[in-house]
């Protein structure tokens, strides 16, 4: 066979040769034991929290030894590209601040950083295939491929286009040139050297050594259009821009042996694979699968957008995912970032990540606590304006107000962990305003204690808004012995009979009156903010619904 030709016909002969972009993509000078990892996703639908994860992983671990992360939008399946699917991947991307040092929007060495513009490149190297006899052109048609598939079933063998069902490796150079002079559709292949009883060996960083037959599937490498498949762009792309390390879902695993062939047959150094476990969901008792972005609203991002979990309290969540003493550590230091954490791939599930909406909820309260209640003011205005218009101008009206309000039982040696997301603001604190005030008391139960004349007295007599705690206390008590209250629990307990409640029930009905709520933040803090002559307007309003519901 004479290569030289077989190329000349195949390919148009002005690309530069291979020589040409290994010079222009000159090995990364990086300092000892910096990585360099990548997010490559394609444009055939929005980014979903399992991307999210892979890479969350990708740049902990480029960043944390010094490294880069680059983005590459792997857009060469255009039956399933959606309409503006890279745009989308790019706002998802900038949603989640990760922070990527080279990409479509950045620029960067190493570029184009979108596949489909790289096409040329592509083609150089399967051309260099072809001049060493190592790939070739099928003219195979969709009916012939089923045919021969329907073959290999009936006799039971693997499925697949290789040895003597690999029809067209052996066409002769004539047999070629008759099918392009008649316009036959082709693609190429690669010629595998491969031999399926030998074995290869993935060294894979988080599930440890796999043993797994040789690639001998003469594989697509180029499409009909001329388009790379996956494998075989993948393979150019990661060697030409110096990834290190390749981060993907553990469903390509079984894909490695092709990875590994493709590296080797084009004289590329293979990179370090990390195959990442799935995340799943607990479905009932028993039943563990697989998170699904048709069935499971937080596998979709918009889920977190929409519910107000900002993105750092999503990332700190999946960094308990990757490395299990991540939680503890993330407790014991208030004052670090995520970022600030040294990940291991060892330490990553070999098995599927159990994905827990509460734990993720859990966290985002300890993300929450540590804020400054100006910071979460700002944040959470954003989200108002976007969610909850009227809310938001309730909290622009009364600015400095509600940064007080967010700002109770925070700067403390336990601050509060009851928001979880910007959207649970809305319940924890609308009771502090007079505009939503009147919705509050729907719904409380009434008891024997709640008694208006106290209320009523309290609020004539004992309460003095520039009293400290303790002294705001201290008449709370004065209040509970004048009403028949116990003001001291030992006593209630010793003669229940006694009194008509204890110091605890006499802040229940002055918590219930003034919130509508049974539970709250520190309830003099509240009293505090809302002033004299809200506390005296809001026995009004609890007089009238006990009137209304006795």
């Amino acid at each position: 066979m004479d290569y030289e030709k077989l190329a000349d016909l195949l390919f148009e002969k002005d690309l530069k040769s291979t020589e040409y972009y290994e010079k222009l993509y000159s090995r990364r000078n990086l300092k000892e034991g910096a990585i360099v990892t990548r997010c490559a996703p394609s444009p055939t639908g929005r980014i979903h929290i399992g991307n999210l994860y892979s890479y969350f992983i990708s740049e902990a671990f480029a960043h944390q030894s010094g490294g880069i992360f680059f983005l590459r939008v792997e857009d060469t399946d255009k039956k399933r590209a959606i309409e503006n699917g890279v745009q989308s991947i790019l706002d998802d991307l900038k949603e989640y601040n990760f922070k990527i040092d080279e990409g479509p929007e950045i620029g960067g060495d190493y570029g184009p950083y979108i596949q489909s513009e790289r096409k040329d490149i592509y083609r150089s190297f399967a051309k260099s295939l072809v001049l060493k006899g190592l790939a070739y052109p099928c003219f195979c048609s969709e009916d012939v491929l089923e045919e021969i598939r329907f073959s290999q079933e009936r006799s039971k063998k693997r499925i697949g286009y290789y040895g003597k069902y690999a029809r067209c490796r052996n066409l002769t150079l004539e047999e070629i040139e008759e099918k392009l002079k008649n316009k036959e559709d082709f693609v190429i292949r690669l010629k595998s050297p491969g031999n399926f009883e030998n074995k290869v060996i993935l060294d894979d960083l988080i599930k440890g050594k796999i043993e797994m037959p040789e690639n001998d599937l003469d594989v697509v490498i180029l499409k009909s259009d001329g388009i790379p498949t996956y494998h075989f762009a993948h393979a150019v792309d990661d060697y030409l821009m110096g990834t290190t390390v390749v981060t993907r879902g553990d469903e390509w695993v079984s894909s490695y042996p092709i990875h590994d062939q493709l590296f080797k047959v084009l004289g590329f150094s293979l990179p370090k694979f990390a195959h990442i476990a799935p995340l799943t969901k607990k479905e009932g008792e028993n039943v563990i699968r697989k998170l699904s972005k048709r069935k499971d609203n937080e596998a979709k991002i918009s889920y977190y957008s929409e519910k107000g979990i900002p993105d750092v309290a999503v990332k700190l969540y999946l960094a308990t995912i990757a490395n299990p003493d991540f939680e503890r550590w993330y407790t014991e230091n208030p004052d670090k970032s995520y970022s600030d954490f040294k990940f291991e791939f060892d330490k990553m599930s070999v098995g599927g990540s159990l994905f827990d909406v509460i734990k993720l909820q859990s966290i985002s309260k300890i993300y929450f606590s540590r804020l400054k209640a100006k910071d979460l003011y700002e944040e959470a205005l954003k989200y108002f304006k976007k969610y909850n218009n009227e809310f938001a101008s309730i909290m622009e009206k009364y600015d400095a107000y509600t940064i007080n309000v967010l700002n109770i039982e925070r700067e403390t040696l336990r601050p509060r962990k009851d928001i979880d997301s910007y959207s649970s603001i809305y319940e924890i604190i609308s009771y502090m305003y007079d505009e939503l005030f009147d919705k509050e008391y729907k719904g409380v139960d009434i008891k024997e204690f709640y008694e208006i004349e106290l209320l009523k007295d309290y609020i004539t007599n004992y309460y003095d808004e520039n009293d400290t705690k303790d002294e705001w206390f201290s008449k709370i008590k004065l209040l509970c012995d004048k009403h028949g209250f116990a003001s001291d629990n030992k006593e209630f307990k010793a003669s229940p009979e006694r009194f008509k409640g204890n110091i605890s029930n006499v802040c229940e009905v002055i918590r219930v009156m003034a919130t509508g709520r049974v539970q709250s933040p520190d309830l003099y803090e509240i009293l505090k903010l809302l002033g004299k002559k809200r506390i005296n307007d809001r026995i009004g309003y609890f007089e009238k619904y006990l009137g209304e519901n006795k």
